[in-house]
């Protein structure tokens, strides 16, 4: 007990990393059983019990669950959903966050929280700078829509699975994928009016004036034959382009294949642009070039932003001169001129491109060793924020390898674990995911976090410290309804996944539950379920999870923002899971 009170209180205090204070739990326990062995082990048996969480299956599921969803990311296969949501938003806001709402609660139901959270953020944040409604109205009800979906399966978030193996190792019958969802589908559509029309009114709006301006490019749009601009007029097709969209040109009539109309837009407005017109913004001969020689060389394309230095041979150039494609198969998107230089240095060649300058900005597209060997002949500043464009041809794949993972551990065709590691080699071998990018997909922290709580789990059941916990809870809760019990545990759970780490929060609270259960006479399986959804009530505070600090800049959220939001949230959805557990389980 006095290694987990200390791991809670290293968590909750932040003073070190989460991999510091996990590697040293580890460690404390190997050493501790060494000297002080439990009973009838011997010394070097507390190394196995320390170590065992790194060869647990639970922890192996959770790093093909990570695979899996980098895959998803990487091949752009969750995009669609991402663009029509921003459709709804600029149909009507009050409809376009709770699609949202809804959106994120479906996709983190088969997806863990943080994938789809990095998706999704972008988009809010976007759409905060374009006039919608501010990132700190939607962010926190978004984040929690997230939590909630990844609550309903027993994949939706590592803790889930922590929490269904640990129970099964205890003797409790498996779990399968979706055995409790309806509880959490009930639950979700409770709390959603107070996400979708109380929590935003609780939160400030968050904002200002801000210096950070998103750079705009101008380009040259390419129209071929099978251009949707095709025999339409500007005024057609206007409509369902990204709004920092500009045509620079004054087109009367209708587009024609061929033409070269000027725009201007962000990168992702150019990038939107084109999938709708079905139009490109450089050579198609360059883009299939580079294309090509992404598949031959086993590499992704980058899109980089790079700055012409006075020194460069492109200064006073246009791109249709430089011959930068050729020498150096790259693609230049597009050309940003900063406002200081805007005026007396705008110059346009023959054609009316414009003439290069220092300071510049370009937009380029290519390989990473073109890219790097552009940058170094013609003198040119990489920036910051290079980009990988997804692999959109895989996205379908992914998507079904996704797909049959979970719909196969789902009618208990195959375990979990296997289905997600099957799924994790197909990823692999289809080139979803590549080897040396696996290291993006598998998170440190979560490793030797997971790693750590199953070794303090496994500690706590063996040496009878749940038991005596079991037994403490049980002389207070002897005298209380079922429903009053599992608000209790659910609570309790709750309280430590808000200050401390979920997983571990989980470890501990699963073998108290069951032997709570065994103490009252209760049916364990409800009592376990019970700490699964106390352990993803983590509303309350911005360390309960990653996914809270991960929006806790981008919102400019304080302290007390999740205190007010969070903790009438977990007051519903304990009174409301509580209820539901009662009623499911006949108790």
């Amino acid at each position: 007990m006095i290694v987990t009170v200390a791991m809670f209180v290293a968590f909750a205090r932040g003073r070190m990393p989460v991999e510091i204070v996990s590697l040293l739990t580890i460690a404390v326990i190997a050493v501790g059983l060494y000297f002080f062995p439990l009973p009838e082990t011997g010394p070097t048996d507390g190394l196995a019990l320390a170590f065992s969480g790194f060869g647990h299956y639970a922890l192996i599921t959770i790093c093909a669950l990570m695979i899996m969803g980098r895959g998803l990311v990487v091949t752009g296969a969750l995009e669609p959903a991402a663009r029509l949501l921003e459709r709804v938003f600029k149909w009507n806001l009050q409809a376009g966050l709770l699609v949202s709402l809804l959106l994120a609660f479906t996709l983190s139901m088969g997806v863990n929280d943080t994938p789809v959270l990095v998706l999704l953020l972008p988009i809010f944040v976007a759409l905060a700078h374009r006039g919608a409604m501010p990132a700190s109205k939607t962010l926190i009800p978004l984040n929690a829509a997230v939590l909630i979906g990844g609550m309903a399966t027993t994949i939706g978030t590592s803790t889930n699975i922590l929490v269904v193996s640990i129970a099964r190792d205890l003797g409790m019958r498996p779990i399968g994928v979706f055995d409790f969802t309806p509880i959490v589908l009930v639950a979700g559509l409770v709390a959603l009016p107070y996400l979708w029309l109380v929590m935003p009114r609780l939160l400030g709006d968050n904002r200002v004036a801000s210096d950070v301006v998103l750079r705009r490019f101008h380009t040259r749009l390419r129209i071929g034959d099978d251009s949707a601009l095709v025999g339409r007029e500007l005024a057609e097709v206007g409509p369902g382009l990204p709004d920092d969209i500009i045509f620079h040109d004054q087109n009367e009539g209708v587009f024609a294949p061929q033409q070269r109309p000027h725009i201007s837009g962000t990168h992702e407005g150019l990038e939107e642009a084109m999938r709708t017109l079905r139009s490109d913004i450089a050579p198609s001969w360059v883009l299939d070039r580079i294309k090509r020689s992404s598949q031959t060389k086993a590499q992704d394309i980058v899109v980089v932003e790079m700055t012409v230095t006075p020194d460069s041979r492109l200064v006073g150039r246009t791109l249709p001169t430089s011959g930068i494609a050729d020498l150096y198969g790259v693609a230049v998107l597009g050309i940003h001129r900063p406002a200081r230089l805007v005026g007396g240095q705008e110059q346009h060649g023959e054609s009316g491109d414009l003439r290069m300058v220092e300071g510049d900005v370009l937009l380029v597209m290519g390989l990473p060793d073109d890219l790097q060997q552009f940058a170094r002949n013609d003198s040119l500043l990489t920036l910051d924020g290079a980009r990988e464009l997804p692999r959109r041809s895989k996205a379908v794949l992914a998507a079904a390898i996704m797909f049959g993972s979970v719909f196969t551990a789902s009618i208990g065709l195959l375990p979990i674990a296997i289905s997600a590691l099957a799924g994790a080699i197909l990823m692999f071998v289809t080139g979803c995911v590549k080897f040396d990018r696996v290291g993006r997909a598998l998170s440190a922290k979560v490793i030797v976090l997971v790693a750590a709580s199953i070794a303090i789990g496994r500690i706590v059941g063996d040496s009878g410290a749940a038991d005596w916990l079991g037994s403490l809870m049980a002389v207070g809760l002897a005298y209380l309804s079922p429903a009053a019990v599992l608000a209790a545990i659910m609570l309790f759970v709750t309280l430590l996944t808000n200050f401390a780490s979920n997983a571990t929060a989980a470890t501990v609270g699963t073998p108290i539950a069951f032997s709570i259960a065994a103490k009252l006479g209760l049916p364990p399986e409800p009592l376990v379920l019970a700490v699964l959804f106390g352990c993803n009530l983590c509303y309350a505070t911005p360390i309960a999870y990653q996914t809270n600090m991960l929006i806790m800049a981008e919102g400019s959220y304080e302290f007390k923002d999740y205190i007010r939001t969070g903790v009438p949230l977990v007051i519903l959805m304990v009174t409301t899971l509580s209820f539901l557990l009662v009623m499911t389980y006949g108790m």
